[in-house]
Order: structure tokens, then sequence, then C-alpha cells
């Protein structure tokens, strides 16, 4: 039995850290470089708290997508490999160039690369991803823009003490990058094993979001250097409490998702905050860069995926 899914979870492992290299940019990725937390502390409360998320949380979301994978014909241990695998190239790419971009949308893009071959692909369940996708930085902007707003009513304008207030930003990073973590965990651990589990029975639900889980955070220690100083350079911009209100946003709004048993981008998520935050300070401080990441994951992510992953079925199959 190990031997038969060794190949699937193989893939599925290199994924998770793709992942964990990738997405756990945005958990500590302001509060390190502004120098609040340290990086070496930044990911190992990560990996800690990745691990958390996906055991008590994980499971909502892996029903959704091993559902979906099944109906759309990715139904043998060979198959989840080779889906599994095309989204951990496109994530590994993305990752050596330091661009944050979707697992989820990699994850069902490889899908759909497959499904197509096999002629099952589903494009109505396809769209309620797609709206939840789209939806996201929406979402996004509009808790920034209220919590934005509260900060500067309840806090900047009524603390004078700046010990103080220097230790409330310290504290809210602490906090923020941990729920931030927590809801990472939960969210997309789904995208990382729940092919292997549901009705193609590779793992039991337990199994996945604890490999899940073990392989993000991998990837959180060994590998997110690079894209977390990208995606800090980009959010401490602003301010340092521009930096804390996005990543609180991101991770609100992950978990929320998580809820749903949606897996999402945390870096839409972020991104929709620095829009919301924007919005606040003046329309002239929104990036147009940060537009164009959002429509490339949209909208590249899962193409590149979907591409490799049709590659991968045609050759398989011929």
């Amino acid at each position: 039995m190990i031997i038969m899914i060794s190949p699937s979870v193989i893939s599925g492992a290199i994924l998770g850290w793709a992942l964990g290299s990738n997405g756990a940019a945005n958990c500590f990725a302001a509060a390190v470089s502004t120098r609040i937390v340290k990086y070496r502390t930044a990911i190992i409360l990560t990996a800690v708290f990745v691990i958390l998320g996906a055991c008590l949380e994980g499971s909502k979301g892996v029903h959704k997508i091993s559902d979906y994978s099944y109906n759309s014909g990715i139904n043998t241990p060979m198959k989840a490999f080779l889906v599994m695998l095309a989204a951990a190239i496109t994530i590994t790419l993305m990752t050596v160039i330091h661009l944050p971009v979707s697992t989820s949308q990699a994850v069902i893009g490889a899908i759909i690369g497959g499904a197509l071959l096999e002629g099952k692909a589903d494009f109505s369940e396809l769209f309620k991803f797609f709206y939840a996708w789209f939806l996201t930085p929406f979402g996004a902007i509009i808790i920034a823009f209220i919590l934005y707003k509260s900060f500067e009513l309840f806090i900047e304008k009524r603390i004078k003490d700046y010990v103080i207030y220097d230790q409330i930003i310290k504290a809210g990073y602490y906090i923020s990058g941990i729920f931030s973590a927590y809801s990472l965990g939960g969210n997309n651990v789904a995208n990382v094993t729940s092919v292997y589990a549901g009705k193609i029975n590779l793992l039991t639900t337990k199994q996945a979001v604890f490999i899940g889980g073990l392989t993000i955070a991998l990837g959180v220690l060994t590998y997110s250097k690079g894209v977390m100083k990208t995606v800090g350079e980009s959010l401490v911009t602003l301010s340092p409490v521009s930096g804390l209100i996005s990543v609180f946003t991101g991770a609100i709004v992950v978990y929320i998702y998580t809820q749903i048993g949606i897996p999402v981008s945390a870096s839409h998520a972020i991104v929709g905050a620095v829009i919301g935050i924007g919005l606040v300070k003046g329309v002239n401080t929104i990036s147009i860069k940060a537009i164009r990441n959002i429509l490339f994951g949209w909208f590249g992510t899962p193409a590149i995926s979907g591409v490799i992953s049709l590659l991968f079925f045609y050759l398989f199959s011929t």
C-alpha cells in the first residue's frame, strides 16, 4: 500500500514545500522587513502555527477539492501525481523568481488541465472557486478600509505616548503574523493533499491535513526568505501600521474562507488590503503593480498550471 501511494504523496509534498516557501511570506513579511520580528523567530512561529491550523481547521477544505478532483477524472494514483506535480512546478517556478501567487489557483488549474484530456472538465464547479478568488481581494479592500479607519480613530489619535504606541504595533505584528500562519495552514493545506483523500482514498482526512501541514512548514523553514523579502518591501512602502493592517486583514479573509471550505490566496487578500488602505490615504498611493499581480494571479497561474498538467496527461496517455 505504501509503495502504491508514494509517487502521489511525493508530488503533493513538493507542492506543500513550495507553498510554504511562497505563501508563508505573507505572515511576517512586513514585520521582518521593518525589523520588528527577527527572521528566525518569524519562520519558527509560522511553521508551528501552520501545522496547528492545518490539523485543527484543514479538513473543511479537503472535502471540496477532493470531490471536485475525483469528479473531474483524477481518480487514480498516477493522475493525482501528475496533477500535483504540475501545480508544484508552477508554484516552485514562481517562488524562484520571488513572485507570490495563489496555490489554490495552481491546483484547480492543474485539475482542469487533466480533466480536459479526460473529457470531464466541470466548469460549473470551477466558477464556485473563481467567485471566491474574485471576492478575496475585494473583501480585503473593505475590511482593510474599516480596520485602518478604526485604528486611526481609536489608537493613533488617542495614544500620545510613543513607547506605548510602539509596543502596541509590535504586539500587533506578532498577533497578526500568528493568526495569518494559522489561517494559512487551515485554508491552504487542502491544496496540498486533497486529491489523495475522499473517494480516491489514498489518504485519510487526518493523514492528509497532517502531511500537508508538515510539508508547508518545511517550506517555511528552508526557502521562504526570498519571497518574504519581496513581499515585505512592497508592504512597508506605506508605513508600519499599513503593513500590520494588511497582514491582519489577509488573515481575517483567509480564515473566513477556511470556515467555508474554499482555499484562497493570502497574497491576493493582502494586496487587496493594501489597496483598501490606499483608499483611506488617497487613491494616488494605490500601486498599479499590485493590481497587475492580482490579474496575473487570477488568469496566469491557473493557465500555466493547466497547460503543464495537460502536457503531462498527454504524454502519460501516449
